[in-house]
């Protein structure tokens, strides 16, 4: 339609302009050059008046044009942030309705935990009870028992289910004589020691490491117990300075750490995520016939570095020098880190430590809790996890024994326990460990296999 306007517009321009020229030149007697030149004058002064007046009326178009849009952008604005107004306040109500059901979820579960506790203490009782009244002193058997039972039920209130670890026996079985070595004589402790090494009687137990507050088992920590020829459990804290001194310990160490191997890969079949500490003496790194073995099979399991955690106290971490912190080194190249355990003050570097592969600090629940011994450290006990949560390590609070702890301890932003109120050390059950006999002991370097070695040959038995 506008291009058959166009047409019939330049049409009649044309004939304006030659009725001009015919009328100039009949009616004026004008010659027809100067007819056809001021007609052909005529003819533009309109094309351009036409064209000039089209640009301004689109002009005009446009403007309004644009004028509408910006108004409809403007709106579509304001509606675009109403929604995400809108859209914050759902999130804001829907995140505060979830942290009142898990508020209100938490108490019951708990609660839950406590009654399967207290339903699983009964069975077992009744259980007792059953066995006991079969035996001809069953009666006496239980009266005997009635006065536990009770003792038992009182502290229900307190109860806490601890975790069962997937790999030890009964807590029961776990029973440990008190250590005493009455009227013996360094000598003859070490030669017990060496006795109890080369009979393969150094046991291994695990003791749980929880999440706080879930209580949610993420690591174990293995120990190792020295078990004497007449059936008594000796801890290692008692006899591992005298086997030190004698150079049992990098040969204890070797053992201890092919069990661990053994148990990590038994607990990576029920859980990729439960790790596994394993405690190693500072003169382990030391010795070159050892240490050169222990690497050697080390390197072999490298596909363990994210479950498998050695440990040092603070005291032996202290007293390492350049040897010792070149073992660590080449340990971390195979991928495994490092956790320090026995902490007496809170005197370190966290960047030092972060950079030397240390990922675990465990302290005692009782220096977090002691303020007048937190006063004389370098770092306060509050701002203890925040800061070494940013250089990468762990805070452990170990030790723990009862519920008050626990509570003390969440307002420090510790994240992991471990101690008695969760569970105590219990023995690694025989058939996780069936058929593992002790690593081979190095005598000479040049005869001796290595550790990998021996674990190759004793696949099967893993």
């Amino acid at each position: 339609m506008l291009r058959l306007s166009a047409i019939f517009i330049a049409i009649c321009m044309v004939l304006v302009a030659g009725s001009i020229g015919v009328v100039l030149y009949f009616g004026v007697n004008l010659d027809v050059r100067t007819a056809a030149i001021i007609a052909l004058g005529a003819l533009i002064v309109m094309a351009l008046y036409n064209s000039i007046s089209n640009r301004l009326r689109d002009r005009g178009l446009l403007g309004d044009q644009i004028a509408d849009l910006s108004r409809g952008t403007a709106d579509l604005s304001r509606q675009m942030a109403e929604m995400s107004r809108r859209l914050a306040a759902v999130e804001s109500r829907v995140e505060q309705t979830v942290n009142r059901a898990r508020g209100a979820v938490d108490p019951i579960a708990a609660e839950i935990g406590e009654l399967g506790g207290l339903v699983r203490q009964l069975a077992e009782t009744v259980a007792a009870h059953e066995t006991m009244l079969g035996t001809p002193n069953g009666m006496q058997q239980a009266a005997r028992v009635e006065a536990p039972i009770a003792a038992a039920a009182a502290p229900a209130t307190s109860f806490e289910p601890a975790p069962e670890a997937p790999l030890a026996l009964k807590e029961t079985d776990a029973v440990s004589g008190p250590l005493r070595f009455q009227g013996m004589s360094r000598e003859q402790i070490s030669e017990m020691v060496a006795k109890a090494a080369d009979a393969n009687r150094i046991d291994l137990y695990l003791q749980p490491i929880v999440t706080l507050p879930q209580r949610k088992v993420r690591f174990y920590e293995a120990l190792s117990r020295l078990r004497t020829e007449d059936g008594e459990i000796i801890p290692a804290v008692d006899f591992v300075d005298i086997a030190e001194t004698a150079g049992l310990m990098p040969k204890i160490d070797n053992m201890l750490v092919f069990r661990c191997v053994q148990v990590v890969r038994r607990l990576q079949l029920k859980s990729r995520d439960v790790g596994l500490f394993c405690n190693i003496n500072g003169t382990t790194l030391t010795d070159g016939v050892y240490f050169k073995q222990f690497l050697d099979f080390m390197r072999a399991n490298r596909a363990l570095g994210g479950s498998l955690m050695f440990e040092f106290t603070q005291a032996a971490y202290r007293a390492f020098g350049p040897i010792e912190h070149e073992s660590l080194a080449a340990l971390a190249d195979c991928g495994f880190r490092f956790a320090m355990d026995h902490v007496t003050d809170l005197r370190f570097e966290p960047k030092e430590l972060a950079d030397r592969s240390f990922r675990f600090i465990k302290v005692p629940a009782n220096l977090l809790l002691n303020r007048a011994a937190a006063a004389q450290s370098d770092i306060q006990a509050e701002d203890l996890a925040d800061l070494l949560a940013r250089n990468g390590i762990d805070l452990i609070g170990e030790r723990i024994e009862n519920e008050s702890t626990v509570v003390d301890l969440l307002d420090y932003d510790v994240r992991f326990g471990q101690g008695f109120l969760f569970s105590a050390p219990r023995p690694v059950r025989a058939e996780a460990l069936q058929g593992a006999a002790s690593p081979p002991a190095a005598e000479n370097p040049a005869t001796t296999k290595t550790l990998s070695e021996y674990l190759a040959a004793n696949a099967h038995t893993v």
